[in-house]
Parts: C-alpha cells; structure tokens; sequence
C-alpha cells in the first residue's frame, strides 16, 4: 500500500504542476526519478497517462479516469495521517498556503511564523504570487483572496478588512508641489499596477481615483511599495504595510481611503480534514491580529 501510494503521489503532482519539474520541486526529488516512477506507473496501469509535449504533461484520458481514484486515495492517507497527528496533539506535516504578494510579503511570514513556533513539526510554504490561485490543480492547499470566487467547488470564510491609502515618501513630498486636492495630482509620477495584469477588479486602485496614467508600473506591489518608499512617486499603498518602512507619509487622508477585504479559500473536499480546518483557524485568526496590529501603528 505504501509503494502504491508514493506511485500515486508523483502522478498527483505531476497531474496539478503540469511538468516533472515543478512536480520534482513540489517532491523535493530529481525530475528524473519524478519520470522514471511516472513510466512506471504507466506500465503497471497498462496505458499512458500523461500526453507530453513541450508545453508540459497533460492527463490522457485514462490519467484522468486515474484523477478521481487517486484523490480519494490522497484523503485517506491525509485522514490516516491526522488521527496519528491528534495523537501527539501539535500539527505537523507540509501545507502550502498561496496569496497575493501584499499580504504574502506584510502579513503571512509573521501570522506563520508563529503557528510553526508553536508547532515544530509543521512545514509551512507561502506562495506569493499576484494571480487568482487554482486550488482543484492544489498549486496550494489554501489561498487568501482579496474577492469571493465564483465557481469551482471551494469553501470560502472572509478573514478581514483592510484599508489603503494614497502615499510618497516624505523625501517626494519635500520636492516636489503641495497635494491638497485630487486636482493637484496632476503632474505628479504615479506609482501601480500595470493596467492589463490587474488580476482582480478589487485591485484597481488608481481608476477608482481617476488617475489615467501610470508612470511607474508593477505586477507586484513590493516593487510598487519600494518605489514609493524610495522616492519614485505617488501610490495607493497597504497600511499594513507602512511600518515595515521609514518615511512613509499618508496623503489626502482620510478623504482617500480604501477598504478591501481578504478571504480564505479551500478546497470544498477539505472541510473533512480536521488538520486542515486547524490550521485554516489558526491563519484566519492570526492574519484578522496581524492588520489590527500593524494598521494601529500605519
């Protein structure tokens, strides 16, 4: 049962990253071994599994009669896994937890910091990447969201509020004219996101406030962050993230001010799984502690 489930294991990784690589890096094993165990597998089912081509592998139709079986095979392991987990009464084991980069760079290092603190034996992996995650191809076994998903089959808990404000650095504002109204951003750079990879309506910050041109633009709000923290321009930055810098000045405020919310999204097969719940409680909690604490201090 062990060897079959390490064989069904590689095919699951392979089957949610789309490749030997990032199923390897996923393993912690040498994309070779990831290949060699996926032929295997496929001699053993007795049909090719995966259809490979430069773009990666993608499940055949007998890998995806396989998909289902295995799941339901990966569930038990985990239910299996938490009855010797509760045993000991700490969390243990990896879990992989996605969010936009604000969140994942300001917030989530400190929130699980502490959890593993208080659970030594728990790996924990934070995916900063500024896209919606996709749960059902498990690039992560939970995600925060700055909006509700509408389809798929997920369980979704909103988390918090939190607010932004427009801001520059306090060496900007000395140098360049006085802001007192929206008209007078005008003529001033402008630090965001580059129009065509906003991946959530929510994240459009500046055409709520009617700018139209963005002088220096990023995917990513740590460049945006750091360009206004060094003197580039005006941005709409996260008040959580404020005190992780000097110099820092809020403008127009609280005339400008945003509020947005997190959301914590699972996978719907994952209510089962008490370890998982746990450990959703614990982030959930600690991400709501974590804005409190630090926008206290913005």
């Amino acid at each position: 049962m062990a060897a079959q489930w390490d064989d069904l294991r590689v095919f699951l990784a392979v089957a949610r990253a789309g490749g030997l690589t990032p199923a390897g890096q996923r393993l912690r094993v040498d994309p070779a071994t990831v290949g060699r165990r996926i032929t295997r597998l496929e001699e053993d089912f007795g049909a090719p599994l995966f259809a490979r081509s430069p773009q990666g592998y993608a499940l055949t139709e007998a890998g995806q009669r396989l998909l289902p079986q295995a799941v339901a095979v990966e569930q038990a392991m985990e239910a299996a896994f938490e009855t010797a987990e509760n045993a000991s009464g700490g969390l243990s084991g990896q879990i992989r937890i996605g969010a936009p980069d604000g969140c994942a760079n300001y917030v989530l290092p400190q929130v699980c910091a502490r959890i593993v603190e208080d659970n030594p034996d728990l790996e924990v992996q934070i995916v900063a990447l500024p896209r919606v995650f996709n749960l059902s191809r498990r690039e992560a076994d939970m995600a925060v969201g700055v909006s509700r998903p509408t389809a798929g089959r997920l369980t979704v808990q909103k988390i918090s509020d939190y607010h932004l404000h427009l801001a520059a650095s306090e060496d900007y504002l000395a140098s360049h004219p006085e802001i007192t109204s929206l008209a007078d951003l005008q003529g001033h750079r402008m630090v965001g996101y580059i129009p065509d990879m906003i991946f959530d309506k929510e994240l459009d910050y500046l055409t709520e406030l009617g700018v139209e041109r963005v002088n220096l633009a990023s995917n990513s709000v740590s460049v945006q962050f750091n360009w206004v923290r060094s003197g580039g321009g005006l941005g709409v930055v996260h008040d959580f993230a404020i005190p992780s810098a000097t110099g820092i000045k809020r403008i127009l405020a609280p005339d400008i001010s945003l509020t947005r919310s997190f959301y914590l999204i699972r996978h719907a097969d994952d209510r089962r799984l008490e370890r998982m719940n746990r450990f959703a409680k614990l982030v959930a909690e600690g991400i709501r502690t974590e804005i409190s604490r630090l926008e206290g201090m913005a």
